[in-house]
């Protein structure tokens, strides 16, 4: 079991001893400590308050509807098509990035039973993209092209691609250096084209889990059946000590709203159903409030035609809305990076933000005794991307526990999904990890 280092006489008297368990799998796998030293992994233990004993919390998700959010689908959705695209006509994933991409905002009138677009939102689509290689030309702009209207049509069923909205992209040829640095290393393993990090943390708050259930629940069931509801929902939880409170904008369909009492009783369905999703996971008091901002005297409400606030003027760019867990926590640590449409290969800004959150929720799973655990990778340009410049972990350690009789578990788990971390690219090609 425990290999040469350990006879007969000292497997015994382990037997009785955690501790020495845990010390005498660590002699035996020799490749532990060396490991770390390869890889430059770090374990150390934080003191600090839980964000469950936090006086206050504050997690927002933008749903699939929102401006910025179109912004992340569109761009990996052109990402994902070429990646494709490119395995198609050349064998493998080319060099590309998509994620600098725009949506513009237009204009409607709204009315009870179905208004018009006055005005086409605007989507540009920029970044850099392959287009030629070893003889074959890639038409990776029309590529692009098809792949972004898809996810409109998909993602705004009421949008009239014909007539409410122009897309237009203008994708140039990437810089000699990253291309070449795009190549393997010689192993299989791709280098790094950025220096950059990506972070991680598990277990979610109650107040998180809260938010994206809240929101799962309205994408995959009540928009289905109460299809007023449109897919451009924003929430927004705050936990004050024990009580939470769920601010939703839900931009509503005016053509399944016959006037203001159906909207109105539309509204009270949300608040109720997003209640019970919440009761579900917390004790604590919660209060649910949607569309804060509507003057029922007025008749002023939020009323669209095609179910996005992008359709009244509201902008939208790649990046600024949800990290790759489908939130924004002020509480915890968290990447600016974009990790929708970056390529999935070698881009750092994708791959360590999935691989961060991966190991996060991976440690959690399989580790006794962590309240929370925060991962960091950190790249350096060039460096194979399966040896970081440092892959840090930070554990709170539940009440009793000791982080060097946890810290192996999470070295070794570390250690395997850097081994692993092409993985990381067939997951997202095959769309089983979400961006945003």
């Amino acid at each position: 079991m425990f290999g040469d280092p350990l006879d007969n006489s000292i497997k015994e008297t382990v037997k009785f001893c955690p501790l020495l368990v845990i010390l005498a799998n660590r002699i035996a796998d020799g490749r532990t400590m060396s490991a770390k030293k390869k890889r430059n992994i770090s374990v150390e233990t934080i003191n600090q308050t839980p964000i469950e004993s936090r006086e206050i919390e504050l997690v927002e998700r933008k749903g699939i509807g929102h401006p910025d959010s179109l912004a992340d689908g569109i761009a990996e959705a052109v990402s994902k098509a070429l990646s494709h695209e490119y395995v198609k006509y050349c064998g493998g994933i080319l060099h590309h990035n998509t994620d600098q991409g725009e949506v513009v905002g237009g204009e409607t009138i709204p009315a009870y039973g179905g208004g018009k677009v006055i005005k086409p939102i605007y989507v540009l689509v920029v970044g850099r993209a392959t287009k030629h290689f070893n003889g074959v030309d890639v038409p990776a702009d029309a590529i692009a092209l098809r792949a972004a209207r898809d996810y409109l049509r998909d993602t705004l069923p009421r949008l009239d691609l014909e007539s409410d909205v122009v897309v237009d992209v203008r994708m140039g040829v990437g810089s000699t250096d990253l291309r070449d640095v795009f190549t393997s290393c010689g192993s299989g393993v791709p280098r790094a084209n950025d220096t950059s990090f990506g972070v991680g943390h598990a277990p979610f708050s109650e107040t998180e889990t809260i938010v994206k259930s809240v929101s799962d629940y309205l994408d995959d069931t009540l928009r289905r059946e109460h299809p007023v509801f449109g897919p451009d929902v924003k929430i927004m939880g705050l936990r004050n000590s024990d009580s939470i409170t769920l601010t939703i904008a839900c931009a509503m369909i005016d053509r399944y709203c016959e006037g203001i009492q159906e909207y109105l009783d539309m509204k009270t369905l949300l608040a109720e159903e997003a209640l019970q999703i919440a009761q579900k996971h917390t004790k604590r008091k919660v209060q649910v409030f949607v569309n804060t901002a509507d003057n029922v005297d007025k008749e002023s409400v939020y009323l669209t035609v095609t179910g996005s606030s992008a359709e009244m003027g509201d902008d939208g760019s790649v990046g600024r809305g949800n990290r790759c867990n489908g939130l924004i926590t002020p509480g915890r640590p968290m990447s600016i990076e974009a990790t929708s449409g970056k390529n999935p290969i070698n881009h750092i800004g994708k791959i360590y933000n999935l691989l961060a959150n991966q190991v996060a929720q991976e440690c959690v799973e399989k580790v006794d005794g962590i309240d929370e655990i925060y991962l960091r990778f950190l790249s350096q340009i060039g460096r194979p991307v399966d040896y970081p410049l440092v892959a840090s972990a930070q554990v709170l350690p539940k009440p009793g526990m000791r982080v060097d009789i946890i810290n192996y578990d999470i070295e070794k788990i570390i250690e395997e999904s850097l081994e692993n971390i092409t993985s990381i690219t067939r997951k997202v090609i095959n769309g089983e990890l979400k961006t945003f």
